[in-house]
């Protein structure tokens, strides 16, 4: 399937969250604006918008009448199946994970239980992400990341929404494959189902022939399965974001394992203003770093070396 074709399948997709008559109005967009639309926005009070790689724009059509709260309700029954309640668990993280590997942002007034934030009411905002698949998102940059023809452990870095999850998942791809590298068995710890969008067993997401996932389970529990159980030569985790992932990430670099995995920063030296990832940095955890930035709506990837702890 040829990736337009696969872009208009997406963003259909995505936009069946939405309620009947929102979702008419966005089908009725350009080609062209479907296959780049990055997120829908929905905020109580506002109309609702559009994220394009141009930035943030109103939906037309839509801009005389604005969010209500039921729709927002609406989408989150519709993402849940019917059953909100089931959910809470996760919507107290902020974000759901839906069939296809969209994720929904939420806001809302928070509910606090002695000291701890327990869950989320009054939701007054929402923000569904687009899943795609982007192949070819790696051409370029994979052949940066090996030595003598052999993967090197890669921390893909950027800020939310440039597309680290989409170049991580390619590069597994093509790692299982043996497309452009060796052919190497990938374990993915796919916390919030975003990377294989795994459903009945089944990966949504081309991930490769070679690759086993663990999803829906915290990361550090599911790569230290993965590499206890499942003999992997390459693990892969999307965004490092506690001291217990990097505790499993130091675990497996210490077995051998090659190590793929994300982080939320604009450049290595804003990622080493953080314990967490100067950890990583010190350690010589990674040994190459792929910067993600925007040179206008096109999107460029540097790939800088991680040696003895110096960036």
């Amino acid at each position: 399937m040829a990736y337009e074709k696969k872009a208009e399948d997406w963003f259909q997709e995505a936009s069946a969250l939405l309620p009947v008559w929102l979702r008419c109005a966005v089908r009725t967009l350009p080609e062209r604006q479907r296959k780049e639309a990055e997120e829908f926005r929905l905020r109580a009070g506002q109309p609702a918008s559009i994220v394009l790689p141009n930035g943030e724009s109103r939906i037309p059509g839509c801009k005389e009448r604005p969010i209500t709260s039921e729709d927002i309700g609406i989408t989150l029954e519709i993402a849940s199946q019917g059953s909100a309640h089931t959910v809470l668990e996760r919507i107290k993280h902020g974000y759901l994970t839906v069939g296809g590997g969209h994720r929904l942002g939420l806001c809302g007034s928070g509910v606090i239980k002695d000291s701890v934030f327990m869950n989320m009411r009054q939701l007054s905002s929402l923000a569904i992400r687009i899943a795609k698949e982007v192949p070819g998102a790696a051409a370029g940059v994979l052949e940066q990341l090996l030595d003598e023809g052999m993967l090197q452990s890669t921390l893909i870095i950027s800020p939310p929404g440039r597309g680290k999850t989409t170049l991580l998942r390619e590069i597994i791809r093509c790692v299982s494959d043996g497309e452009g590298a060796v052919a190497l068995r990938v374990g993915v710890a796919d916390e919030r189902g975003e990377v294989a969008a795994m459903e009945s067993g089944l990966p949504r997401m081309a991930v490769g022939a070679r690759t086993d996932v663990m999803d829906c389970c915290p990361k550090r529990e599911g790569l230290l399965m993965l590499l206890r159980g499942m003999n992997p030569q390459v693990l892969a985790m999307d965004e490092i974001t506690a001291p217990e992932d990097v505790d499993a990430l130091e675990t497996a670099a210490g077995c051998g394992v090659i190590l793929l995995a994300t982080a939320h920063g604009g450049n290595l030296r804003e990622l080493g203003l953080r314990p967490v990832y100067r950890r990583l940095i010190s350690e010589n955890i990674f040994r190459r770093a792929v910067i993600i930035s925007m040179d206008g709506k096109k999107r460029r990837y540097d790939v800088v070396p991680m040696e003895d702890g110096v960036c």
